[in-house]
Formats: structure tokens, sequence, C-alpha cells
């Protein structure tokens, strides 16, 4: 009855929450989507698919939903404070016009592809350097694929919604996450070419729809246990790298085969997991059993305190100017303490929810302060930068950025983007407005269409208008 209750509250707070949030009109607002969905809602919503028990399963079931709900509650009060703390005129805003974006597009590419290029030909030896703090603020890839995105429904419309340099820039990130076995780099063209096109309100048309339908199946069915089932023979070096990949692409049918009992293996291995019965890519999708076996910990133990906070803000230090900056990857922490990795693991780490991990840190301290104060943080921070992802293309990125963060980056995750995901976004804002123009207009020229700045309303068809103010969020 508590849980169900609690479950109950935990939407209805959510969706509270997020449209005051701004709903995706605000980086905030994503965040709040992204954590609440990812996190717990659909977790939910697959064990009544499954007709299961919400609370089956589980070591603290009314505790652990109570510690959501409780997060919530702290999440809107912190949407509530950072409201008034925003600044009015976004920091980013009007840095790049229609008229030169198709060369910001460009740039960003061509920068994004040496830089990655750089690091992959490094084979792993620039820790420390100048190029691997670079390697962290890197996001003009996925930049160039919502510039480029949004561009071009302006250019044609509200016809078109791809370029050759938004499929050249998909394919360079998605071939990143093949060689990097990274599920991340895997979807992240496809979310950012998503989040472009929702804020220009572009219809998607039926080719699209299905094409979307089919990347999904594939990525799911082949993709995913490839990455999962690749990364227990990743090689340190690029050559190796691609060696691996080209022999496990050759046969995803047999990959995908071999993670399925290599995963069940492990599933039934487990002391604890929330579904009966494993449901492959779904246990990802839920953090309601692994925050349920940190909590468990924590009523047994001492809460550790707000050092892994501390070490967070420490980490923000690039190693080129703190060569012996120690790095703890506090997730191996907890799943050592909760007994699931053997002694010499030190390498392997598990996510947690910024819940789970907050009640770790102090209990209810945890869930009603510290990660209040972080989340203030994050939401002043990120909006004052982006404003309204209808009208500046900076929030899109975040949106995209924060569908992986907000569910499962812990604490530490908030920590990491408000030090290098800020300084990343504020680098690539400022080179997309004034460096990448030029170095894409060296390489395929001037603009030849110029495309007048969107008053949306009038100057883009009625089919590629964004919804209206209040409107975006509802869900």
């Amino acid at each position: 009855m508590i849980f169900a209750l609690c479950s109950f509250l935990f939407i209805v707070l959510a969706t509270v929450t997020f449209n005051l949030a701004g709903g995706f009109s605000r980086p905030s607002g994503s965040y709040v989507f992204f954590y609440s969905v990812l996190a717990v809602i659909l977790g939910l919503f697959w064990k009544a698919v499954l007709g299961e028990p919400g609370d089956s399963n589980l070591s603290q079931p009314n505790l652990t939903m109570e510690i959501y709900v409780g997060s919530m509650l702290a999440m809107m009060g912190a949407v509530a404070v950072s409201r008034r703390l925003t600044l009015k005129k976004p920091l980013l805003a009007n840095m790049v016009t229609d008229a030169n974006m198709q060369n910001a597009t460009v740039g960003c590419l061509v920068a994004g592809v040496v830089l990655y290029g750089a690091i992959l030909m490094s084979d792993g030896q620039m820790t420390g350097s100048v190029l691997s703090a670079l390697g962290q603020v890197n996001r003009f890839v996925p930049m160039a694929i919502i510039l480029g995105s949004i561009y071009e429904i302006r250019r044609t419309g509200g016809r078109r919604s791809v370029s050759l340099w938004v499929l050249l820039a998909m394919s360079v990130l998605f071939a990143l996450g093949i060689l990097g076995f990274s599920k991340e780099g895997i979807f992240m063209p496809v979310a950012c070419w998503l989040v472009a096109i929702g804020s220009q309100g572009y219809r998607v048309s039926r080719l699209q729809f299905a094409s979307l339908i089919f990347f999904f199946f594939i990525a799911f069915h082949y993709l995913v246990p490839y990455a999962q089932y690749g990364r227990n023979f990743a090689e340190p070096t690029l050559a190796g790298n691609i060696r691996v990949a080209a022999n496990l692409m050759s046969d995803l049918e047999k990959v995908r085969q071999d993670y399925e009992k290599t995963n069940l293996d492990y599933y039934e291995g487990q002391t604890q997991h929330y579904y009966t019965t494993s449901q492959g890519f779904m246990n990802r999708l839920q953090m309601i059993s692994v925050d349920d076996s940190l909590i468990d910990l924590t009523e047994k133990r001492e809460p550790i305190g707000p050092l892994p906070l501390i070490m967070g803000f420490e980490n923000l230090v690039p190693r080129f100017l703190w060569p012996d900056k120690p790095v703890v990857n506090f997730g191996n922490v907890y799943a050592h303490e909760m007994g699931g990795l053997s002694a010499d693991d030190n390498t392997t780490g598990i996510s947690f929810s910024p819940s789970g991990e907050a009640y770790h840190i102090g209990k209810w301290v945890g869930i009603f302060l510290w990660a209040p104060l972080l989340w203030i943080m994050l939401f002043t921070v990120f909006d004052s930068l982006c404003g309204d992802t209808r009208v500046e293309p900076w929030g899109l990125l975040m949106a995209a950025y924060f569908a992986h963060v907000a569910p499962e980056g812990m604490l530490g995750g908030i920590i990491y983007a408000l030090g290098y995901v800020t300084f990343g976004l504020v680098f690539a804002a400022f080179a997309a407005a004034y460096l990448m123009p030029i170095l894409g207009s060296m390489i395929k020229g001037p603009e030849q269409v110029a495309v007048r700045r969107a008053t949306m309303a009038q100057s883009i068809p009625a089919r590629v208008r964004p919804l209206r103010s209040g409107s975006l969020g509802q869900y």
C-alpha cells in the first residue's frame, strides 16, 4: 500500500516539477524528465507489463520509494529556487545566427573530428596532457548535428531536416560509438537529431518514422549487446579496437547470443534484481534495484558522509595542473561495499541514481540538503547559459547529455557537469559563434543562402512552428 501510494505521488510530483521547470524548453526540465522516467517510472511501468508487484525483489521497497518521493520534492524546491536565480537573458543568446549557422556546422564537424582523431591516435598516452583536457570539453560533433539540423529545417521551410554535413556528423559520432563500444555514442547521433527537430516543431515523415523504428530495433537487438559484450575485449590502441570491432560486427547474431548467455549468468548470479527474470536492456532502464541495494546497505551501516562530493569538486582540477590528482570511482567503491565485485576489481563501476547516492552520503540530510544544493547550482547555471531551447541551440546539447547523466550519473555527474561540461558548452558556443564559421567558410566557401532568424510564426511555415509557450513539456 505504501509503495503504491509513493509511486503515485512520485509520478504526480515529477509531472508538476517537469512543467514548473518549463518542460523541454529548459535544460532543467530535460533533467527532471530523464531522471524521473529512466530512473523510476519506466521500471515501474515494465513491472506492471510483466504483471509483477512493484515492490517485489527489493530489500527496502517502501523506504526506497519514500526516498524517491523525497528526492522529487527536493528537486521541485530546487527548480523553484533556480527559477528566481536564473538570468532573464541567457548568457549564450544570439551567438549563432541563421546566416552563419551552416558554416558553424561545418567548422564544428571538422574541429570535432580533428580532436577525436588526435585523441584516438594517441593510443591512450595523453593522460595529464592539454589534449586530454580538450577531449573532456569536446562537444563539437554533437553540436554540428544540432546546428546543421536546425539550419536545414529553417532553410527548407520544414521540408528537410538532414543535410550532407549532418549525415557526416552523425556517421562520425556513430562510428566512434562502435569503436569505443559505447551505447551513449551509438544513440547520441539520433538523440541530437531528435532534440533539434523537436525544438523546431518539425513533423517527421512516415519514412523517417519507419527508419527510426528500424534503427531502434537494430540498436536494441544487436548494437546494445555488441557494446556491452565488446567492452570485455576492448584494446588500449585504436588499431586493436578496429580489429575487435570488425571481428564482432562480422557476426552480430553470435555476439547477441553470447552476450545474452553471459548476461543471464550474471543476472542469475546477482543477489538482488528488480525483475524476476532477465529483461535484457530493460534491466538497465531503471535504477530502482541498484538504489534499493545501496539504501539497504546504508540502513545497515552509517552513511559515509560528504567525502564523495568533496572529491568530486577536487576532480574538476585538470590533471595537467595536478599530475598526482587522486581519482576515485565511487560507483566502484559502493559496489565493493555491497559485495558485488571481486577485491581486485578497481575498474568496474556500478551506476546509481543521484537519490541513491545522496541517501548513502547522509541519509535524509543528503536527500534534503546535499542533493538540492547541487540541483540548484545545476539548473541555475545551465538555464542561465542556454535559455529557451526553441530559440537557442545550446540547451538541446544539454538535453541529449542529461538523457544519460540524470538517471545514472549520481551526484558526481552533477559536479562534473558544473565543471567540465559547463566549460565545454561555453567553449563550444564561442567557438561555434566566432571561430567555426570562419573555418567552415575556408572549407566550403561563404554561405549561399541567408536564412532569416526564426520569428517562427512568420518566417517558418506552420508545420515547423514550435509549440506555444507552456505546451512544450506537458506529459
